[in-house]
């Protein structure tokens, strides 16, 4: 390890003072340290954020899931594993505590630290039968019609298999790390992260039989947009958009590479669950 980024969310209160306290810590083991001040203004705003992660051995995330987000779709095509430090609310990505980095970077620099191998969800549009937007998700890809109150008509196939139009306000195609984030909400299954699987879960759908449904690493799902009485967006993890056309086509699928989360292990996961979601199996739960 001689090259390590750190992507510091300046939105939060710790992470400037940990930012200079990791980049000492790594400084002393003769490891070369850049810092990007992240603020998800831009990204938010569905505007690129100018960063290159090629060439860095790893990279550290200060903030919470969303900026775990949007390094892991950057870090996983370059097998760049993520350290990914909480400083946020819910934590189910960002699993390293703020008062523990220490001792599991240290691990890490060891080869000691477990590596969670994500899957994430690529998307492709063609219109008038050429690409004109690519992208992949680690959460998930949200077909929807804006504003969200308004319904859109919607084909869906998996392997050229036709799964029917779906009338809904939209649809949410996610991966095993994204099904307890939006799609849970929309009453989708929560998905153990290490299954490779993409979640298709539809958005206040006009027909009640319209249900959730797993797909396994192995095929592609196709949607249409066939139309709308509103505009139609495409957002990759709630911070890539791409306006969307009557007969565009979307084609969604799992790609070859994953995002690598440090110290994200299936205790954390399933401890996340139980603190955030209020697992206790009381009456009050």
């Amino acid at each position: 390890m001689k090259k390590c980024l750190i992507v510091s969310n300046s939105f939060k209160t710790d992470a400037e003072r940990l930012s200079k306290e990791i980049s000492c810590f790594l400084t002393e083991r003769k490891i070369s340290v850049s810092v990007f001040d992240y603020n998800g203004k831009d990204a938010y705003n569905h505007k690129p954020l100018a960063v290159d992660f090629y060439g860095y051995d790893f990279v550290v995330t200060l903030g919470g899931d969303g900026t775990v987000l949007f390094a892991g779709r950057g870090c996983a095509p370059l097998n760049i594993p993520v350290f990914p430090v909480n400083l946020g609310e819910f934590g189910f990505l960002a699993s390293v505590s703020k008062d523990e980095w220490k001792e599991e970077l240290e691990k890490f620099l060891l080869g000691k630290s477990f590596i969670s191998e994500r899957n994430l969800v690529k998307c492709e549009v063609i219109r008038n039968g050429a690409t004109v937007f690519s992208c992949s998700g680690l959460n998930d890809c949200v077909i929807s019609s804006c504003p969200s109150s308004r319904l859109v008509n919607l084909r869906v196939a998996y392997n050229h298999a036709l799964l029917g139009p779906f009338k809904a306000n939209g649809i949410i195609v996610s991966t095993p790390t994204g099904s307890t984030a939006y799609s849970a909400a929309a009453g989708g299954p929560i998905v153990e992260p290490s299954i490779p699987a993409l979640v298709l879960t539809p958005v206040s759908s006009f027909s009640l039989s319209a249900r959730p449904l797993v797909f396994g690493k192995h095929g592609e799902l196709v949607i249409t947009v066939l139309d709308s009485r509103a505009d139609v967006a495409l957002d990759c993890d709630g911070q890539i958009s791409f306006n969307l056309k009557k007969d565009d086509v979307i084609i969604l699928g799992i790609p070859e590479f994953t995002a690598r989360l440090v110290g994200s292990t299936q205790e954390k996961f399933y401890a996340a669950l139980q603190s955030k979601l209020n697992w206790s199996g009381g009456p009050r739960a």
